[in-house]
């Protein structure tokens, strides 16, 4: 069970074609999904009693797929598809030319540079979306995030088909949420990120995280509270999180360098696309048992992007590096912003990629 069925399950109950309950959620004809960025099951579990109403909510596990990764997962949460075959394959990654970083959708190394127009978001990610699916059946379909997200490239890219109302913080994030579901059958996705944020400043279980993790549980029940008869909250995450141990510097190690023609990725995993076949064997020799490295066709044999398209194929790159255990692979240089943080996701462990789907039926 992966996080490309929430949406789905969510929409079955209000009459999308060919949208199938999978997860066997309840259904309902106003739906709210609040998906709230790096809470992963077991940091939820882990923290029960700082998160009293969502903790006491039913619910299953389930993942996020590979990478675990923002962006990722937010485009499995808007096309019901894995990253192999909708294609926004990670933090920053190679498309043609250019490496994209596509939270921003600029270049991977300087924010400024807009990508929007050589790297069109409904190209680089062609899939319909969930949203205009349910939009086209008639359902009223709204998107409630920062503001900053209006237009942004991700945003077109795999949330196109919901009308955007933009959230300065916990307030209106909730009443923009509530007030989308007024009618009958409409479905509103909502997005609150700084967990994420605290837990990659000061890590995952620190003080400050445990207090925005109570901030959290009250916003979910705000919401829940104000709800209008017979409709659903849904609550889930796009990852989890580590708290990063042993940093590996590829900006201050040649060997690595070797062989490298580019770098993507974020520190949990990197990308090569490599201009040598001993790269594989040189990176598996350095990072031994803190990693699990795999040329790019044995990564998707394997099933780590799920079903995979001619789409996402050159954007994995040669060579995929997934860290294991606490290790990061940093770059002090080019990425200085990641150097110092403590938190960290996007590899394979299941701290990483296992999420909670959890509900609420209001009376």
């Amino acid at each position: 069970m992966t996080i490309a069925e929430v949406v789905p399950s969510l929409l079955s109950g209000l009459e999308v074609p060919g949208a199938d309950n999978t997860l066997n959620l309840p259904v309902a004809r106003r739906v709210v999904l609040l998906l709230v960025d790096g809470l992963g099951h077991e940091l939820l579990r882990a923290h029960a009693e700082h998160a009293p109403f969502l903790s006491s909510l039913p619910g299953r596990e389930i993942s996020v797929g590979f990478p675990s990764s923002t962006a990722t997962s937010l485009a499995s949460i808007g096309t019901g598809l894995l990253s192999g075959e909708h294609g926004i394959v990670g933090y920053t990654f190679a498309v043609g030319d250019e490496v994209l970083n596509s939270l921003t959708w600029s270049r991977a190394d300087d924010r400024h540079h807009d990508l929007r127009k050589t790297l069109v978001p409904e190209v680089v990610q062609p899939h319909p979306t969930l949203f205009e699916r349910a939009a086209a059946a008639g359902v009223a379909v709204s998107a409630v995030a920062p503001l900053f997200h209006r237009g942004s490239g991700l945003t077109r890219a795999v949330l196109r088909g919901s009308w955007f109302r933009g959230a300065a913080g916990f307030g209106d994030l909730a009443l923009g949420a509530l007030a989308a579901i007024a009618e009958d059958r409409s479905f509103c996705y909502a997005y609150h990120a700084d967990l994420d944020t605290i837990g990659h400043l000061y890590g995952p279980g620190s003080e400050e995280w445990l207090l925005q993790l109570e901030f959290i549980d009250a916003l979910a029940s705000r919401i829940a509270a104000r709800m209008p008869p017979d409709s659903l909250l849904a609550v889930t995450a796009d990852h989890g999180m580590i708290t990063a141990g042993e940093r590996i510097d590829f900006d201050t190690e040649p060997l690595l360098w070797q062989g490298v023609r580019v770098i993507a990725g974020e520190p949990r995993v990197r990308y090569l696309h490599t201009a040598s076949d001993e790269v594989l064997d040189v990176w598996r020799e350095y990072l031994g048992d803190r990693a699990d490295v795999l040329a790019r066709d044995d990564a998707v044999d394997a099933g780590w992007f799920g079903p995979i398209s001619p789409l996402a194929v050159d954007r994995i790159g040669d060579v995929v590096v997934a860290m294991k255990k606490s290790a990061v692979v940093v770059r002090s240089q080019a990425e200085p912003m990641w150097t110092g943080m403590r938190g960290f996701h996007g590899s394979r462990t299941h701290q990483e990629t296992a999420i909670p789907v959890l509900f609420h039926v209001s009376p």
